[in-house]
């Protein structure tokens, strides 16, 4: 296997292109190739077999998604109350829709890992950390709610983001607004 850091990386991220466009089954490393670039046969010298792609593909959702040191300081610095929480909330739902293939990627991944076992590890591996990341971080931040409080927010603002960007009509982002509002309202009176 290769090692060059940054030709992975590239290919993962073409890789995660080909899934939010093609699905799963359009996950070939002639599409990846094609869509980084490259000389056809580059991912099969990266990636030992496609479940490697599909892994690394879900591990790099999460390393392009998560905020440097200096983001994260900053979204935990000032008060911390619910008005706070909800601009926590919004940036969040504002940042994943953003990287709408990435978060797409992530739906044919999860949708994937029904079939793999070892991708249902992995994913599961990677979504807990970052559970406990963010339940560990709002907890020392002194930020309103508990444990309960940030996975009831994870699974609410989980779906408001599927469709957002599988349905975007369904909702103006008022609508959106409110609805964040509305979560993290109701999560905290529990």
């Amino acid at each position: 296997m290769r090692s060059n850091p940054e030709r992975r990386a590239a290919l993962v991220d073409a890789a995660i292109e080909v899934l939010a466009e093609l699905g799963a089954r359009g996950l070939t490393f002639r599409a990846v190739d094609s869509r980084a670039g490259v000389p056809p046969g580059t991912a099969s010298n990266y990636f030992a077999n496609r479940d490697d792609l599909l892994a690394q593909a879900g591990g790099r959702f999460y390393e392009r998604l998560t905020p440097d040191d200096e983001s994260l300081a900053q979204s935990l610095g000032g008060p911390h109350d619910r008005d706070h929480l909800v601009g926590l909330m919004r940036e969040v739902v504002g940042r994943i829709t953003e990287f709408r293939t990435g978060f797409l990627a992530l739906l044919e991944l999860r949708l994937e890992a029904t079939r793999r076992p070892e991708l249902r590890a992995v994913l599961t591996e990677r979504i807990r950390a970052d559970l406990d990341f963010n339940v560990t971080n709002h907890l020392q931040a002194g930020m309103p709610g508990d444990a309960t409080t940030v996975r009831l927010l994870y699974l609410a603002l989980n779906w408001l983001i599927v469709d957002r960007l599988t349905l975007p009509e369904l909702f103006s982002d008022s609508e959106i607004d409110e609805l964040i509002e509305a979560a993290v309202d109701r999560a905290l009176s529990g």
